[in-house]
């Protein structure tokens, strides 16, 4: 028998202060803690979780990105396009696929787009 893979939960760079990485989450990106340690927190919205920690290396968390696929992209656009973060503009890419990114301050990059129904990955 071969193993399935089931999840994939990412570690991201929060920089040198968890505690204001995670409010950023919690409180402008809409995400809830599931658990946290002095280093270490994990959160999710929905059915994305991350955990995210503590780190003083800068230059990681601006080589990270993630492509979250969303149902409303105009909605969550709405939702985030004023928060502490660079927002991007809402925009059709080359490739076909409408979308907008956002570097947050631990300095990874999150891509936004939304999910065509019925597809398994975009």
């Amino acid at each position: 028998m071969k193993a399935v893979f089931v999840t994939m939960t990412p570690m991201i760079p929060g920089g040198e202060s968890l505690e204001d990485a995670i409010r950023f989450y919690t409180e402008e990106m809409g995400f809830a803690i599931t658990w946290s340690s002095a280093t270490m927190a994990g959160i999710a919205r929905d059915g994305v979780s991350f955990n995210v920690l503590r780190n003083n290396n800068r230059e990681w968390g601006e080589n990270t990105s993630f492509s979250i696929g969303v149902s409303d992209l105009d909605a969550l656009y709405e939702e985030y396009h004023n928060i502490r973060a660079n927002v991007g503009p809402l925009e059709m890419k080359a490739w076909g696929r409408r979308e907008f990114h956002m570097i947050v301050p631990g300095g990874v990059c999150l891509q936004f787009y939304e999910r065509s129904s019925g597809t398994v990955a975009d």
